[in-house]
């Protein structure tokens, strides 16, 4: 059976007559990266290498400025600085930052950009990585101490003057939203590029605007999770992508086992562990890739019940998926539920 979401605003946009479909992409943030745009012949448009080339700037700007893989971006450094000094930050680091910080608070800690050494020490970080030879999983004892030097460490981050401040050893990781603000860079670039009509994705997580050609939206296919060893597989769930974004955490997608336990990629910074509430993935709809990224992210940390109180308390339309022996059970927002064309 296959179920699908329709957006609660429809745009009165039609596509322009004699348009057709473009394809761009390329790669970033360890990535591919793809475009799908409407345009019709219209004097003094970009061409496909001008267009291809603005879009590769407007990621390669997100990985200047927020990688945690590279020592010489501007996260990189701020996370080598020197304890107590205060740093500039550009414009849309700033941005990511103070709604990645939003989110923690309103989270209550379940999301935290400011747990990079946690990420690091449980081998998801670009180093001393779970896939390499010899890492072992950290003992209790080091994530305790790591959790209690983390009580210290706290992120001043004064948003009016765009600066932060680094207390000494706080490791900033904005993996679970930077994907997603880049896909939102991607979408205004376009807007201001004249195109309406887009398809833009980077890494599975998804925005679309206007229609194509025929006038229908652009259908998705919400994540499926990996359903290895299952019996009974989720339904299906098509979106039509017309003003929105989606974004889907998943512990499927990175984990390892050392012969004794299953360790997801998604930590709860609040306990410094792997976490292991059985949600196999977490989908949230939403108007901004950026928020869709790192709620999607928060609620998988909460957990069913937690999680959904939240989503229902900030109006977020999310989609929850649990194990449950050998199938899946579903949870669905009521922004999720108004979406759904039944």
């Amino acid at each position: 059976m296959r179920r699908v979401l329709l957006p609660q605003h429809i745009s009165d946009q039609v596509a322009p007559p004699g348009a057709a479909i473009r394809d761009l992409r390329g790669l970033s943030m360890g990535t591919s990266w793809s475009v799908r745009l409407l345009e019709a012949a219209m004097p003094g448009r970009a061409g496909s290498a001008d267009l291809q080339q603005g879009l590769q700037q407007q990621l390669d700007l997100v990985v200047a400025q927020m990688s945690h893989w590279s020592e010489e971006s501007d996260l990189g450094r701020f996370n080598r600085a020197e304890p107590g000094s205060w740093h500039s930050l550009p414009a849309a680091f700033c941005e990511v930052l103070g709604f990645a910080m939003h989110v923690a608070q309103t989270s209550a800690g379940a999301y935290d950009p400011c747990a990079g050494a946690l990420v690091n020490l449980w081998g998801f970080g670009p180093r001393n990585r779970y896939d390499q030879p010899g890492f072992l999983p950290p003992t209790d004892d080091t994530v305790a101490l790591l959790l209690s030097q983390r009580q210290r460490r706290r992120l001043e981050l004064d948003l009016p003057a765009r600066r932060a401040r680094q207390p000494g050893g706080l490791q900033l990781d904005l993996s679970a939203i930077a994907k997603g603000y880049g896909v939102d860079r991607l979408a205004r670039y376009l807007e201001n590029q004249g195109i309406g009509h887009y398809l833009v994705e980077v890494g599975g997580e998804l925005r679309g605007a206007g229609s194509k050609p025929d006038g229908q939206p652009w259908w998705v296919m919400l994540e499926q999770v990996d359903g290895a060893g299952m019996h009974e597989h989720p339904a299906e769930m098509m979106l039509a992508l017309h003003g929105l974004s989606v974004a889907t955490s998943g512990d499927y997608r990175r984990f390892f086992n050392d012969g004794t336990a299953r360790y997801s990629h998604t930590i709860d910074p609040r306990s410094g562990m792997p976490i292991a509430n059985q949600l196999a993935s977490v989908t949230v709809v939403h108007a901004e890739c950026m928020a869709a990224d790192a709620w999607s992210t928060a609620l998988t940390v909460l957990g069913v019940d937690a999680g959904m109180a939240l989503a229902e308390e900030q109006g977020l339309a999310a989609r929850f998926l649990q194990r449950d022996g050998h199938g899946y059970r579903e949870f669905l927002s009521s922004q999720m539920l108004a979406m759904l064309d039944e």
